[in-house]
């Protein structure tokens, strides 16, 4: 059979697989593979899903290579990438998933064709961030392309910036120091730049590698930026940076966490993004599901934690031109300086930011850069992507800094990871809140929320401060006595 994209309504009744006759029997289990294998991206995680063996779903994929005439998925380091074919299909095979979920759910609305959801959380895609701010350059000057004058407008001073980076051609050029890493950020953000020079700044910092300097004064620009939007100054105790891929997989017990945490007093500021386009807005949408404030202006964030002392801010409220800038990913299918710089980005004054980076090029630049900021505390989880969420199933090194100073400590395991407990039908989301509000008991969630909110409070500077078991114990009492929504 070659390549398709339609499901034919009525199956030829020839062979199906080795001999087997087609019928939709045959054809709504291959679907229901193919919709699992699209959403975990692993055949084991998929199968563990379907409640089936992996080699069981192997055979499923093996089907279903055979029947589409395309390989769907190819390996790769972070997992199964899939091929441009089946990536078109996706939205067809998510449509049938959910209709199978609707025929067996009494009560289930329909979905509307016109509105676009997240097949991971069921929720509704509403993203309204304004265009990237541009500005077409002027023709430049004759200056040399290290000389930078005072009367040179914003674009001037942005290709200058650009030229210190190659100056002389072959990549002899140098670093950008802090102020100037700033001074072509805030440029960007003014929308005072040509969009030419954004890509050429952005891609030739990644051909040679970001720097600590470089990222410090990325933030220094975002910093001043996201303070000129809020005008004011917040104090918090926790500032949790949650800036995570579309295609991130794990589910976000952080936020239960960090409720926690707030109900023990702490006055705690999520504030990220899950990418520009689908999938915009789902920490917007989980947050609402335990009642965490979710500010749509940055006048909503001091009124927020007044009353609950615990708020999200999507990066699109708090800054829409750094919100657009993480967006151009879409364009160039890299990581910038701009997605490592925002996860520095503070926009009130924590006593503490956690973060999570699993590689460790990563931790070292964020580590440094915040010394090069002049901040006094940070923790930086190894053992996770993108955001400080504990996995107390194996040994984690915590990179911090304490008081200015780097201080690196190793925790054990906490426990052996308990078996995962099978999902009842319903959306994630479904299951997420119902892990928090105990109509789920799921022990492996449960274990990793409470560690996380350990990890915080273990954290927090102040006082003569406590252990890790103490922070467990504590932890432990808040997940007990939890206010649930």
């Amino acid at each position: 059979m070659g390549k398709t994209g339609d499901f034919a309504p009525d199956p030829d009744p020839e062979a199906f697989g080795s001999g087997k006759v087609r019928d939709r029997l045959g054809w709504g289990r291959l679907v229901i593979a193919l919709d699992a294998l699209l959403a975990k991206r692993n055949v084991t995680s998929a199968a563990k899903d379907l409640g089936i063996q992996t080699p069981a779903l192997s055979r499923l994929l093996g089907q279903l290579r055979d029947e589409f005439g395309d390989p769907l998925f190819v390996r790769s380091g972070r997992g199964l990438v899939p091929t441009p074919f089946v990536e078109a299909l996706r939205p067809k095979i998510w449509a049938i998933a959910v209709d199978i979920d609707a025929l067996f759910k009494p009560g289930t609305d329909p979905v509307p064709s016109e509105i676009t959801f997240d097949p991971r959380w069921n929720v509704p895609i509403d993203s309204h961030a304004p265009p990237l701010r541009v500005r077409p350059a002027d023709p430049p000057d004759a200056s040399g392309p290290d000389v930078i004058n005072p009367g040179d407008t914003p674009s001037d001073r942005l290709a200058r910036h650009i030229g210190v980076l190659g100056i002389g051609g072959g990549g002899h050029g140098r670093p950008l120091t802090v102020e100037e890493a700033e001074d072509a950020m805030a440029v960007i953000l003014a929308g005072e730049a040509d969009p030419v020079q954004i890509g050429a700044l952005l891609g030739m910092m990644r051909m040679r590698g970001s720097t600590a300097p470089e990222i410090a004064g990325f933030v220094r620009a975002m910093g001043a930026h996201v303070a000129g939007r809020l005008g004011r100054t917040i104090e918090v105790d926790v500032d949790w940076p949650c800036f995570t891929s579309p295609n991130y997989h794990n589910p976000p017990w952080f936020f239960h966490a960090a409720i926690l945490v707030a109900q023990a007093g702490h006055r705690v500021l999520l504030h990220g993004s899950t990418g520009v386009g689908p999938s915009s807005v789902r920490h917007e949408v989980v947050a609402s599901a335990l009642a965490i404030p979710v500010c749509k202006t940055t006048d909503d964030i001091p009124l927020a934690l007044a009353r609950s002392r615990i708020a999200y801010a999507s990066l699109a409220a708090l800054a829409p031109q750094i919100h657009q800038l993480v967006g151009l990913y879409r364009l160039m299918q890299t990581r910038s300086a701009v997605m490592e710089a925002v996860h520095l980005l503070k926009p009130a004054g924590g006593r503490i930011t956690l973060l999570g980076a699993a590689k460790p090029s990563y931790r070292d630049l964020h580590r440094d850069a915040a010394r090069l900021l002049g901040w006094k505390n940070l923790a930086v989880l190894g053992s996770a992507r993108d955001v400080a969420q504990f996995t107390p199933f194996r040994p984690t090194t915590v990179h911090r800094l304490v008081d200015g100073d780097a201080d690196d400590r190793t925790l054990p395991a906490l426990m052996r990871e308990p078996p995962a407990t099978p999902r009842p039908r319903g959306t994630n989301l479904d299951y997420w809140e119902g892990v928090w509000t105990g109509a789920i008991r799921d022990p492996r969630a449960e274990r990793i929320i409470v560690s996380t909110a350990a990890f915080a409070l273990f954290s927090i500077p102040g006082g003569k401060g406590m252990s890790f078991d103490e922070a467990m114990g504590q932890a432990e009492a808040l997940w007990k006595a939890r206010r649930t929504v």
